[in-house]
């Protein structure tokens, strides 16, 4: 199912903000897909989306940090960690495009709770590592418990201010880039959470070193054993959240917000 063009600009919220963050240093490994592979992870009542008759699996890494709840202040420890996550990406019969997270990995326990509690996201709680060496960014995961769920991934950003003005344009880079949402199932309804950033500053990146398992652990076992069909990286942006919305059924939204966040202000 595929709706129109990719907003290149977020669209507004639609609500207040709920939650703001920085994610700075962001490597975004892309491989291509057949969309029948990743149809079964869909929550009820979307699709994969497609580009080209193609969709994506996406495995990215960054730097969270500045994280902040209802326009409070920034809380140092609890929202500066390293992520990793696994994601598809969807589309729903309102026509929203957004992203499934098939798992996240993040090395502090408590963001890892209440995300799984408020939001039903699959945080894993992991011991992580960003380094930078001589032009190479790396991160490194391995999950408590699931030794065997663990990445290794560097990347070398090209820093070329031509080829990251032409992927400003870029249909593709756009449609794994460009993704106001997120769409999970949470209590027994599929809910779509709405973000806003400003457009991501892209560049390519030469991949140089990818020792993976988070791929295999969501359930695309082999998928790493090739090269992936995109790299690119960004420096950072400032996202914020507004409140998720729940879908009562298939094509359509309730106008109440999901997991009582505005009457519990937490």
């Amino acid at each position: 199912m595929s709706f129109g063009a990719i907003a290149v600009d977020a669209p507004p919220l639609g609500s207040a903000a709920i939650l703001k963050q920085r994610w700075s240093d962001v490597a975004f490994l892309h491989w291509k897909v057949d969309p029948s592979v990743v149809e079964p992870y869909m929550p009820e009542g979307c699709s994969p989306d497609v580009i080209d008759g193609n969709t994506w699996v996406g495995l990215i890494a960054f730097q969270m940090s500045k994280s902040s709840f209802f326009g409070g202040p920034a809380i140092p420890w609890l929202g500066d960690f390293p992520e990793v996550n696994v994601r598809l990406y969807s589309i729903d019969s309102n026509g929203r495009r957004g992203v499934v997270f098939l798992s996240l990995e993040a090395s502090h326990l408590v963001p890892v709770l209440v995300a799984r509690a408020a939001f039903g996201l699959k945080y894993q709680w992991a011991k992580m590592k960003r380094t930078h060496d001589d032009g190479e960014l790396a991160y490194r995961t391995t999950r408590h418990g699931h030794p065997e769920a663990a990445a290794e991934i560097t990347v070398r950003p090209s820093l070329d201010p031509e080829a990251e003005a032409a992927l400003a344009k870029d249909p593709l880079a756009q449609f794994l880039t460009a993704r106001w949402g997120f769409h999970e199932r949470h209590l027994g309804h599929t809910i779509y959470c709405r973000n806003h950033h400003e457009p991501w500053p892209l560049q390519h990146a030469e991949l140089v070193h990818l020792k993976d398992g988070l791929l295999a652990a969501a359930g695309f076992e082999g998928l790493a054993d090739r090269a992936p069909d995109s790299v690119l990286y960004a420096s950072e942006v400032t996202t914020v959240f507004a409140a998720p919305q729940r879908r009562n059924r298939v094509g359509q939204a309730s106008p109440r917000t999901s997991l009582h966040l505005r009457s519990r202000r937490r």
